[in-house]
């Protein structure tokens, strides 16, 4: 029997449009190979929509996207685009907030076909997951700046970090429960690494404490310490020694972008936004307005973000055909890399979203979802 999944579509600003529509040709294409029908219901948000509306987030969006089986984003934020404090409209932050999507899964691996920056071979071989804290961290601080004054003008700026138990806690047992996981799969040990700065600051030694007390709870999983500083290093010289990573707020939204550039680039790097009701999933780039509406945006990571997403569905509804859906995705778009036919322009090739989107669609009609 025919399902249908209602799916929030958040296409955002910039380069978001773009691979929003890529994304959902894929699966719209995807729809007949699985026997499952999805409803994707359009929503407006952005920083354009703020300066035309007033408004970046409207109420009615919130109200769709709580009722939605999942919700599915593009980018959002333009860098002219800013509030009353000098920071940027971005409404992804307020959506992660509101909806308690407290775990960041930002996972990252090589391609066959796609050259690395990195020389050593081994790069090949990087297949790792980064978790991230999504809801306190320095991020908490958000909009809750203590700002001081001094002759009437503004003389210092504490923004606070707030690390809890409970939202640490919550967030180092995602981490070990999405080790278990892999290691199920990819038929390999699984091993979580905390990365904080623990020798710095009271907030971190604490955080710290906690992950070591989570990690006595899996004792078939491995389990090691990195100050954040190392970590930058490590990532460069072996990135492929590692499993599954989990961090604060702050320290994992740098991580993230360096990551993304060990494999290539931010079009290669999808992303969850994770709660325990609610999820949201989009290509961890942002919305390029250097090279907005010009075909040249890679929509890789949007496209494996929704196959994120399928995968995720697929345990919150016990349907095994969204499983197959993100496998088919995947299996897809490591078919259109391997055999060198299709280079993206973030790649130095000549291939912009159009064409990659095409040749993706087309594979993924012909492809199986046996792994």
């Amino acid at each position: 029997m025919e399902s249908s999944y209602h799916i929030a579509v958040l296409p955002g600003d910039g380069i978001g449009t773009e691979v929003m529509r890529a994304a959902e040709q894929l699966i719209v294409a995807l729809e007949s190979r699985i026997g499952v029908r999805f409803a994707m219901e359009y929503q407006p948000a952005g920083a354009q929509h703020y300066l035309e509306r007033g408004v970046a987030l409207p109420e009615s969006t919130l109200k769709v996207c709580d009722k939605a089986d999942a919700i599915l984003f593009g980018a959002m934020g333009l860098p002219h685009v800013r509030g009353t404090d000098g920071t940027e409209i971005i409404p992804q932050l307020d959506l992660r907030f509101h909806f308690d999507l407290y775990a960041g899964v930002r996972p990252i691996r090589t391609f066959k076909g796609l050259p690395t920056p990195l020389s050593n071979p081994k790069a090949q071989d990087i297949d790792f997951v980064l978790v991230r804290e999504s809801t306190e961290g320095l991020f908490y601080a958000r909009g809750r700046g203590d700002v001081r004054q001094a002759d009437g003008v503004t003389s210092e700026v504490y923004d606070t970090m707030k690390i809890t138990r409970q939202g640490t806690a919550r967030i180092c047992e995602f981490a070990f429960k999405l080790a278990q996981r892999r290691a199920a799969t990819k038929g390999r040990s699984a091993r979580v690494t905390n990365v904080d700065k623990a020798n710095v600051f009271s907030s971190m030694a604490f955080w710290r404490g906690v992950f070591s007390e989570v990690a006595l709870k899996y004792p078939d999983v491995a389990s090691d310490h990195a100050y954040v500083d190392a970590m930058a290093l490590n990532l460069v010289m072996k990135p492929w020694t590692y499993d599954v990573m989990v961090t604060e707020n702050m320290f994992g939204d740098i991580l993230s972008d360096l990551i993304a550039a060990l494999v290539g680039g931010m079009g290669m790097a999808p992303s969850g936004d994770i709660g325990d009701r609610h999820g949201l999933f989009q290509p961890a780039h942002g919305t390029a307005p250097d090279i907005a509406g010009q075909g040249k945006a890679n929509p890789t990571a949007m496209m494996l973000s929704a196959a994120m997403m399928l995968d995720w569905l697929a345990d919150r509804a016990g349907d095994p055909r969204l499983a197959d859906g993100a496998a088919l995705i995947e299996n897809a778009v490591e078919q259109v890399f391997a055999d060198g036919s299709v280079r993206p322009m973030e790649f130095g090739g000549p291939h912009g979203t159009a064409e990659v989107t095409r040749a993706v669609v087309a594979a993924l009609m012909k492809t199986s979802a046996k792994v």
